[in-house]
């Protein structure tokens, strides 16, 4: 005798079933061979233990002894048979033959006149809300069929027993948009069970999250703050510029765009632009990483110290003239202000005059030199000073001869 057909239908629930308890799941539609002599006393044993599982309104597995007009006989320990209706297998591609052992759960009990009747689709559905709440408490990941799009979501089967997916859980972001086509397969979580009409709540969103979550330490894993990183402009704001490094969200801060004008600078990005930043912190438990753009550059400041260093003398020529001081340009790149407080003994200046002055500072705003008249002359007066209390050099024994022959020569 050939091996019996296995039921397609109840095959794909048990692919989910084995996915969920393992390989220790028994098939509901293959024969368990006979390895060891069965014994009467066993036969009996067996058979009590499967009327208190019927009666108690458990599932047992039964088996299949034929099919009629009427329904399918299942032996179920007694003289007679157990009945299922044919219609409990209408949406089934197979019916069941005589061998098979097949999941079942009594409805109404039977007598000498009548069968007892039996519910294939209700043991599936018991046992699949049993392993949906299990699912659930144990917070493990399940997987679920796409059956129906429907408004706001889609209609899902996950051992057999349908919920609703909403729109807000199956994607990693918010969407308005159903992204997945009826039949397809999606890992996910069960969030809520219940016995009203949409029994289960199922989310593809923890999962995303789940695995996002770890691909994101695999990500902060290979990098570190100093780390000079290529990065993709997600949004640009006055005060901020929003960039996503490998799917991670960052953030340039305004004062990090530009050495110079970054308020200006700013505006000069693009969404979807691609560039290089250097990255200058890293929160690897908050997932938070800042940037900056202008650290790619030397500091001005440090460039303009090198070249006009503190307490040196420039000279440049008077550009304009304010309340607040002077703005003197020193080269064509460089220019410098001299405050009203720092003018020297002259006060009346003209524009297009030429000055001297003291470098005192950089200001990093405009990375202009900070310069002063009134140091200047403090110098030059202090040079004076020196010059003329300096003592003169004491004459040597030739210049003593020299000068005392010469006046003899004059006597």
């Amino acid at each position: 005798m050939s091996a019996p057909k296995q039921v397609k239908t109840l095959d794909e629930n048990q692919t989910q079933t084995q996915e969920y308890a393992g390989d220790n799941m028994p098939k509901d539609s293959e024969q368990q061979p006979e390895t060891e002599e069965i014994t009467m006393d066993k036969l009996l044993a067996e058979q009590d233990n499967l009327s208190n599982k019927l009666y108690d309104r458990e599932i047992v597995r039964v088996k299949v002894i034929q099919t009629t007009d009427d329904g399918i006989l299942v032996d179920i320990g007694e003289k007679k048979e157990g009945l299922i209706p044919k219609t409990e297998f209408e949406d089934r591609k197979n019916i069941p033959e005589a061998g098979q052992k097949i999941p079942a759960i009594l409805i109404r009990k039977g007598s000498e006149k009548f069968h007892a009747i039996l519910s294939y689709k209700k043991a599936l559905e018991k046992r699949g809300l049993d392993l949906c709440r299990n699912a659930r408490e144990s917070k493990i990941r399940v997987k679920g069929i796409i059956r129906k799009i429907v408004r706001g979501g889609y209609l899902v089967e996950v051992f057999g027993i349908r919920g609703f997916m909403p729109l807000s859980l199956s994607e990693l972001h918010p969407s308005q948009n159903h992204c997945l086509p009826e039949g397809a397969k999606t890992n996910g979580q069960i969030v809520e069970i219940s016995t009203g009409k949409q029994r289960m709540i199922f989310s593809r969103k923890s999962v995303l999250e789940e695995n996002e979550k770890e691909r994101r330490g695999k990500v902060l894993k290979d990098i570190k703050a100093g780390d000079i990183l290529r990065v993709v402009v997600s949004k640009v704001v006055k005060d901020k510029l929003f960039l996503r490094y490998q799917g991670i969200e960052a953030v340039v801060k305004l004062e990090n765009v530009s050495w110079l004008e970054p308020e200006k600078v700013i505006f000069h990005f693009g969404r979807g632009q691609r560039l290089s930043a250097k990255l200058l912190i890293l929160d690897k438990e908050q997932c938070r990483l800042e940037f900056g753009l202008k650290q790619l550059y030397p500091n001005p400041a440090d460039i303009l110290i090198r070249k006009y260093p503190i307490k040196s003398v420039v000279k440049g020529k008077i550009t304009k003239i304010t309340d607040k001081g002077m703005l003197i340009a020193v080269s064509s790149r460089t220019n410098g202000f001299i405050p009203s407080s720092d003018f020297g003994q002259e006060l009346e200046h003209k524009e297009g005059e030429n000055i001297s002055g003291v470098v005192t500072g950089i200001n990093t705003k405009d990375y202009s030199l900070k310069l002063s008249v009134k140091r200047f002359e403090v110098m030059q007066n202090r040079r004076v000073v020196a010059k003329y209390l300096k003592k003169p050099k004491p004459l040597t024994l030739g210049q003593l001869l020299s000068k005392e022959m010469e006046n003899r020569k004059g006597d």
